[in-house]
């Protein structure tokens, strides 16, 4: 089995009501899926975090590299291709693009052996997981307090038994959405905060220190990813647990925030930080610091099937007798292609998500939707 082609798929779909974060605003929801075709007729599939079309281009630039390689050798695979640009991509977009080939690599390497990629990551731990809802982004001409404490409510009543919301838009009117989250889901539901780097320290501890009394699991993002020891200094002075992991790419952005403790909890994402083949190196590292993991997922079913199969295989805690399980982020915003680009959608069932156990990465893409949500074509 030889690889004989790379293709890129471009997915646009540009939003009625546009949303932003503390640190970008969409107007449009644009993502990249890999497909890699080999000789015998197999293909696998990725995805690729961040921007669609320097991702694109990225690939584009491995894909020369790829033609003729052995697929099943995606440790070597790996090897090569970040050698081949290690010079200016030590991380963005060059891992990003890397990460994106890796999952499809795995996704053919599933295929060929007839097996889900989490059986050959070492066995499924788990046929199933909870999900958190994500969202609650700020929405043009929409009271933020208002909209966020709703949808706090459907969640809630979706079955969903956490939420994570976004801040870094001001103290104060932060903390005004974080109390009326907390008032509109109740007492039992977990609440996560993500800040997308918005604030500096002073603002982060503020926030952190206020917003503790709201029972809140992680703080995410609370400052600018380059900055460690700022996360370190928001650690130690206010109480919440502090979050973070999905700017950076690749193992050695992760061994100095892991080896001084920089966050709580380590959130690489598996489509950016170098795929399921670099996800083992980070998850190691987190391990052998005592960090707990809980991954980013943001992207279409392509991502969330990976990220499902990644959960699976996660090893549970030895020390507990009920130990800590992986909870999936279940990206709630309006996205028309993420379920469509997948003829089985995943989707949750009160908050819970079955893992796909077919081979690969256990999905079947709907080229028919590819071709939909392709840029200038009419959705």
């Amino acid at each position: 089995m030889k690889i004989e082609e790379v293709r890129t798929h471009l997915l646009d779909h540009e939003l009625d009501v546009p949303f932003e974060s503390a640190s970008m605003r969409f107007d449009r929801r644009m993502h990249l899926l890999v497909e890699i075709v080999c000789d015998d007729g197999t293909t696998g599939w990725g995805e690729c975090l961040g921007p669609a079309g320097p991702n694109a281009a990225v690939v584009a630039a491995y894909a020369g590299r790829l033609r003729g390689a052995d697929p099943l050798q995606t440790e070597r695979i790996w090897a090569e291709l970040y050698n081949a640009l290690r010079d200016q991509g030590q991380r963005g977009l060059t891992i990003t693009a890397l990460s994106g080939i890796d999952v499809a690599l795995w996704d053919i390497k599933g295929k060929a052996l007839g097996q889900p990629v989490s059986v050959l990551l070492g066995g499924r731990f788990r046929e199933r997981v909870r999900a958190y809802a994500t969202g609650s982004f700020r929405r043009d001409g929409v009271d933020r307090v208002e909209d966020n404490a709703a949808e706090a409510a459907r969640h809630r009543d979706a079955g969903f038994h956490a939420m994570k919301i976004k801040i870094g838009f001001g103290v104060e009117e932060d903390l005004r959405v974080i109390a009326a989250v907390r008032e509109a889901m109740g007492p039992d539901m977990r609440l996560m905060i993500d800040a997308n780097h918005g604030y500096d320290v002073l603002e982060a501890v503020e926030l952190g220190n206020r917003a503790a009394r709201y029972g809140i699991d992680w703080f995410e993002e609370p400052v600018v990813p380059e900055h460690l020891a700022a996360y370190r200094e928001v650690r130690a002075r206010q109480p919440i647990p502090v979050a973070g992991g999905e700017t950076w790419h690749a193992r050695w952005a992760f061994r100095e925030p892991l080896e001084t403790r920089a966050v709580d909890i380590a959130q690489p994402d598996l489509c950016g930080c170098g795929g399921f083949t670099e996800m083992r190196r980070i998850a190691d590292m987190a391990s052998l610091h005592g960090i707990r993991l809980v991954p980013h997922v943001w992207g279409t079913a392509v991502q969330i099937a990976a990220s499902l199969q990644w959960m699976a295989a996660m090893v549970p805690s030895p020390v507990r007798r009920d130990p800590v399980e992986p909870i999936l982020e279940f990206d709630r915003t309006h996205n028309p292609f993420r379920q469509a680009v997948v003829t089985q959608p995943i989707e949750h069932e009160g908050g819970v998500v079955v893992i796909p156990d077919g081979p690969g990465l256990g999905i079947e893409i709907n080229r028919d939707a590819l071709a939909r949500f392709a840029p200038g074509a009419s959705a």
